[in-house]
């Protein structure tokens, strides 16, 4: 096991090594002189960003929080922009060519004279003038026998430091509009989207019951107590029935984090607030978190299930607790429940869902995926999860999956903005 991880380390070092020689060589060396400013400056950070980056990664398990901060804004931002710098190129290697054969501007010899079709014309309309005989046009040589077709002329040095420098230019350019754009609409915070799902069980008279649903605030070394703050207003304002807070609430300890999710004791609804557990919670201690979510007013559901007016409510602890002994139990959340009620579940993680088919679920939130956080990572998030983002049904069991409400690692969203949804429930009955 110990050499596995080990030879994992090394070809994830290789691979680093070569990406950023990679970068050095288009953004850095194919555009400096040697020995300039430039040269000097890119290659210190090429060396420089990917330690950030690995930094930021491990930084948690080395660091204090108060230490890890320091890594996490450039080492993690770092991450996308490697990655949209790495497509760009990509798509300025397949333009390279082209370019480098655009034709250029013949220069006119020095000294000779050029006559324009003006001054032509006002030679022709002189008194006096008459039109110049047109010139003989002398035949071209003919190619010596045995010569093969002309062969195209090489770029020269300029053309290609020109293009080269206009490829690194433009794909800098765009990956740093891409990483800014995406992360302005993560620290601006999520955005409310409405969802109304029809439950064929669900009484008339709650039709029309309005949940809360938020997943992956991720409070850590980046997003900070304005975060939560921002989150907490935002679905007050929207004064829904139900609050329910689906798991990846921090990545950090209580006394790291815990002033940071303080706000959530402001969470105001008729039913009140509910949280079920992410994976993140697990690597950042689960109980400890449990408890102080609880003495904030947010009521944990633990593989327990209350009942609302209308509905049952379960929740369910998230895979990553069953190494800890501390993993999901549907039979205890929902094994003794009447089955003629509609059952609503949290479960952080949406492959859960043949799960809650088993047992009769009508309705499962979930979390975790972010939606892909970063374009292309919604077709990587498609391999392992059965819904990445929205509705879908299986069998008689809807799913719906958040894009959550924060960013893990990069503050970065790019194809998948941050979101906090109000679910509205509608009764076919109504």
């Amino acid at each position: 096991m110990i050499v596995l991880m080990v030879l994992g380390a090394l070809l994830v070092l290789a691979l680093l090594t070569l990406v950023h020689w990679y970068l050095w060589r288009r953004l850095v060396r194919d555009v400096s002189a040697p020995g300039g400013l430039w040269r000097r400056a890119g290659t210190v950070l090429a060396v420089l960003l990917p330690l950030l980056s690995v930094g930021a990664l491990i930084g948690g398990k080395a660091f204090p929080m108060a230490v890890e901060r320091w890594f996490a804004w450039p080492g993690y931002l770092w991450l996308p922009v490697l990655l949209y710098l790495l497509i760009a190129l990509g798509l300025g290697e397949l333009l390279r060519p082209l370019l480098l054969r655009l034709p250029t501007r013949r220069a006119v010899p020095a000294g000779a004279a050029v006559k324009t079709p003006d001054a032509a014309d006002a030679a022709d309309a002189a008194e006096g003038a008459e039109a110049p005989e047109a010139p003989e046009v002398a035949e071209a040589a003919p190619a010596p026998e045995g010569d093969g077709p002309s062969r195209p002329v090489a770029p020269s040095p300029e053309r290609r430091l020109f293009v080269a420098r206009a490829v690194a230019i433009g794909a800098s350019g765009a990956a740093a509009a891409v990483v800014g754009t995406g992360t302005y609409g993560v620290l601006r915070g999520p955005r409310l989207k409405q969802v109304t799902v029809p439950l064929a069980k669900l009484p008339a008279r709650a039709h029309g019951y309005r949940i809360a649903v938020v997943s992956d605030i991720h409070l850590g070394p980046i997003l900070g107590r304005a975060h939560t703050q921002r989150i907490v207003d935002t679905i007050n304002a929207a004064q829904p029935d139900l609050i329910t807070i689906v798991g990846d609430l921090v990545d950090g300890t209580v006394p790291e984090l815990g002033r940071d999710a303080e706000p959530l004791a402001q969470l105001r609804a008729r039913d009140g607030a509910y949280f079920v557990t992410g994976n993140h919670e697990y690597i950042s201690g689960a109980a400890p978190w449990v408890d102080f979510v609880r003495e904030l007013g947010v009521h944990p559901l633990r593989n327990a299930r209350v009942e609302l007016d209308g509905f049952d409510l379960a929740g369910v602890n998230d895979i990553a607790g069953t190494r800890e002994g501390d993993g999901p139990d549907f039979g205890r959340a929902l094994g003794d429940r009447d089955p003629a009620r509609t059952a609503v579940l949290l479960s952080h993680q949406p492959v859960t869902i043949h799960d809650a088919v088993r047992h009769g679920v009508d309705l499962q939130l979930s979390g975790h995926t972010h939606g892909g956080q970063l374009w292309p990572g919604n077709l990587i998030a498609k391999l392992p999860n059965p819904t990445v983002a929205g509705l879908e049904r299986y069998g008689d069991t809807q799913l719906y999956v958040t894009r959550g409400a924060g960013a893990w690692g990069p503050p970065v969203r790019v194809g998948a903005p941050s979101d906090i949804t109000i679910v509205t429930l509608a009764s076919l009955r109504a």
